[in-house]
């Protein structure tokens, strides 16, 4: 198994810095004096943004307050944990996100504040998002058709009328750097990204796979390349709206790429030195810094990406 670079920093959006404590969830009682609490932390998430603000010292956090402050609410308040000193968290849902009245703070999403969020804040909102997005899409019950309840502070759906219980669900998605006998990375540009966006192979695993033929599957089906051995790296939660990347390398066994136009509309294979200089003349622009992609091209490239319109 290849471990991330012990010596850089944690890959974004994995580490939680809370105990989830899920055996709460469904002790009311608790729940309730836990929400009453003088220190328990409150935000609200809306559309996958939260509200957050820059402080004096240049951090970047998420705008929480006191329970007696927080919107009203009692379906959509969901419990998200505690951290070691014992504050409990709380995020709501709600229609539109609270504005500020000092013009202080501003709505962002993941993509734009996930690297910039403490460790413990950025899985707060990981968390918040992706239980948002699977209450708004999972409101009726699969098996009759009913409108569903909230339970377990947010997590698990209930159907009244013929009592299923539904959870919320993620979706294993492989991301794979694959490389080749001449240690050239593979990079491909989807359909629907700008022009220079080059980024790893990316697909979801279907029913009755393993992940090591997803891996395989996909870059074939993609690019036309067949793989060999395939190894694990590390995941991260994506949710956008309900994914869990799972990285990996791949060794290609073959090199001609023919890209099937529907996902990828150009692939190519690049040397450390053809793809540095590329980024310095901006030929081709590094994908989104939090990502997994980011990382799993900087494990092969040696050092880290620049940012996005910056040569290195």
């Amino acid at each position: 198994m290849t471990e991330l670079d012990a010596t850089s920093q944690p890959l974004a959006l994995t580490h939680q810095g809370v105990d989830r404590a899920a055996h709460h969830r469904l002790d009311e009682a608790w729940l309730a004096a836990a929400w009453s609490h003088p220190t328990t932390r409150v935000f609200v998430v809306s559309g996958g943004q939260v509200m957050v603000e820059d402080t004096e010292d240049g951090r970047t956090e998420i705008v929480m307050t006191p329970a007696f402050d927080a919107p009203e609410t009692e379906t959509h308040r969901y419990f998200l944990g505690i951290d070691p000193d014992g504050v409990r968290y709380f995020a709501l849902q709600k229609d539109a996100l609270p504005g500020r009245m000092d013009d202080a703070a501003r709505a962002a999403g993941l993509r734009e504040v996930g690297g910039l969020l403490s460790p413990l804040q950025a899985g707060l909102m990981v968390h918040a998002v992706a239980l948002e997005n699977w209450q708004r899409m999972h409101r009726f019950c699969s098996r009759c058709g009913e409108r569903t309840v909230i339970a377990a502070a947010g997590h698990i759906r209930r159907c009244p009328a013929c009592g299923a219980e539904h959870y919320p669900r993620t979706d294993p998605a492989v991301i794979m750097l694959v490389t080749d006998d001449k240690d050239r990375a593979l990079l491909g540009r989807q359909v629907h990204w700008p022009e220079g966006r080059f980024s790893t192979l990316a697909g979801f695993v279907e029913p009755g796979e393993s992940v090591e033929q997803t891996v395989r599957r996909e870059v074939q089906e993609e690019v036309g390349v067949a793989i060999g051995e395939v190894e694990y790296v590390a995941s991260q939660p994506w949710p956008f709206p309900s994914s869990l990347m799972l990285g990996f390398t791949a060794q290609a066994t073959s090199s001609q790429i023919t890209v099937d136009g529907d996902e990828i509309h150009e692939a190519r294979w690049f040397s450390r030195e053809e793809l540095q200089a590329a980024f310095e003349s901006g030929e081709v622009l590094p994908p989104s810094g939090i990502s997994i992609a980011a990382r799993l091209v900087e494990l092969w490239y040696g050092k880290p990406l620049p940012a996005p319109g910056v040569g290195r």
